[in-house]
C-alpha cells in the first residue's frame, strides 16, 4: 500500500514538473500563489522578528547600562585622582614654601609633620613626628614657612609636643622691626591674635608693623617673623595701650614645621613659658675662705690701693 502511494507521488510529480516546464499557464500560477503566500509568510515571522528585536534591544540597553556603569566609575576614579593632584600640588607648593624659608635661616634645621592635636580648647598644642631619635629638645624653636610656631616642650623617642606661641602660657620676647622696640607678646588662647604686654603710650607703633624675635633671651634666634600689629587701642584708665597682632606662622593650618637647633640642649624646660626679663643679678666675685684658705689670706694681706 505505501509502495503504490509512493509510485502516485512521484507519478504527480513528474506530470507537474512536466506540465510547469511546457505550460505557460503554471507560471501564471506559480506567480498568483507566490504573491498570495509572500504576505502569510510575512505574518508568520513577526513574532519571530519581534522577540528577535526585543532581544537585541534588551542585549544593546544592557550593554550601554554596563559602560554607563564602567564610565561613572572612571569618573569617579579621575575625580579622585584631581583632588589627590590639587592636595598633593597644594602640599608641593606649602613645602617649597617652607624649604625658601630653611634656605633663609642660618639654623641647621629638620622636617616634621603635624601627627596630632590637643583637644583641650584651653590650650594650643600640636604633636610632631620628630623625636629624642631625631636629636628634639625641650625648648627647640618651631617655625613654618611663614613663621614662629611656637616650642618644643616635651620629647619622647619619636614624637614631641609643640606649645604655640598662641597658648596663654607662651610669651616671645620680640621687636618691631620698623624701629627697633622691644616688647613680649603673649598667647591670648586664639590662633589669629597675640597681645603685647605693657605697651605705654608714647611707644610708636602702627597698625601693619611687623613684630620679630629679638633674640633676648637666648630661646628664639634673632628676625623670625612673629606678628604683625593688627589693632592698637587706649582705653580710659588704663595705663598701658592694648595692642594685639596677627601671627605670621598659620598656627591652625601648617602641617609641616621646621625645629630649628638654636636653644642650648640641657636648657631648664622651667623656663620655656613666660620668660623673665629681670636683669641677672650681681655675681658674686670675692673669695671664700672655706674654698681657698690661700688665696683668701693672700688677699687679705694685700694693701688696698688710696689713690
Amino acid at each position: 500500500m505505501v509502495g503504490y502511494r509512493l509510485l502516485i507521488a512521484v507519478v504527480l510529480g513528474l506530470c507537474l514538473m512536466l506540465a510547469d516546464s511546457r505550460l505557460a499557464a503554471m507560471a501564471q500560477l506559480r506567480a498568483w500563489l507566490t504573491l498570495v503566500v509572500t504576505p502569510i509568510q510575512w505574518a508568520a515571522d513577526l513574532p519571530a522578528q519581534g522577540l528577535g528585536w526585543v532581544s537585541d534591544s534588551l542585549a544593546h540597553r544592557n550593554a550601554l547600562l554596563e559602560e554607563n556603569r564602567e564610565l561613572k566609575a572612571q569618573a569617579l576614579r579621575l575625580a579622585e585622582r584631581v583632588q589627590r593632584m590639587s592636595a598633593i600640588s597644594a602640599e608641593n607648593v606649602r613645602l617649597r614654601e617652607l624649604l625658601s624659608a630653611a634656605h633663609e635661616t642660618d639654623e641647621r634645621s629638620i622636617l616634621g609633620e603635624l601627627i596630632g592635636l590637643d583637644y583641650d580648647p584651653f590650650t594650643q598644642r600640636i604633636v610632631i613626628n620628630r623625636g629624642r631619635q631625631d636629636g628634639v629638645y625641650p625648648g627647640q624653636p618651631v617655625i613654618d614657612a611663614s613663621g614662629l610656631m611656637g616650642q618644643v616642650i616635651s620629647v619622647s623617642a619619636y614624637t614631641s609636643r609643640v606649645l604655640l606661641i598662641a597658648d596663654t602660657s607662651h610669651a616671645v620676647p620680640v621687636q618691631v622691626n620698623r624701629n627697633g622696640l622691644r616688647f613680649i607678646a603673649q598667647g591670648t588662647g586664639r590662633p589669629d591674635a597675640l597681645k603685647l604686654m605693657h605697651v605705654p603710650e608714647t611707644a610708636d607703633l602702627e597698625v601693619g608693623d611687623l613684630l620679630v624675635t629679638s633674640g633676648l633671651g637666648g630661646r628664639f634666634p634673632f628676625g623670625h617673623p612673629v606678628a604683625t600689629i593688627s589693632e592698637i587701642r587706649h582705653d580710659p584708665g588704663e595705663p598701658f595701650l592694648q595692642v594685639l597682632a596677627k601671627p605670621k606662622a598659620h598656627l591652625d593650618r601648617s602641617r609641616y614645621v621646621l625645629l630649628l637647633f638654636h636653644t642650648l640642649k640641657g636648657s631648664d624646660p622651667a623656663e620655656l613659658v613666660n620668660p623673665s626679663l629681670e636683669p641677672l643679678a650681681p655675681v658674686d666675685t670675692s673669695i671664700d675662705p672655706d674654698d681657698d684658705p690661700d688665696a683668701a689670706a693672700e688677699a687679705a694681706n694685700e694693701e688696698p690701693d688710696n689713690g
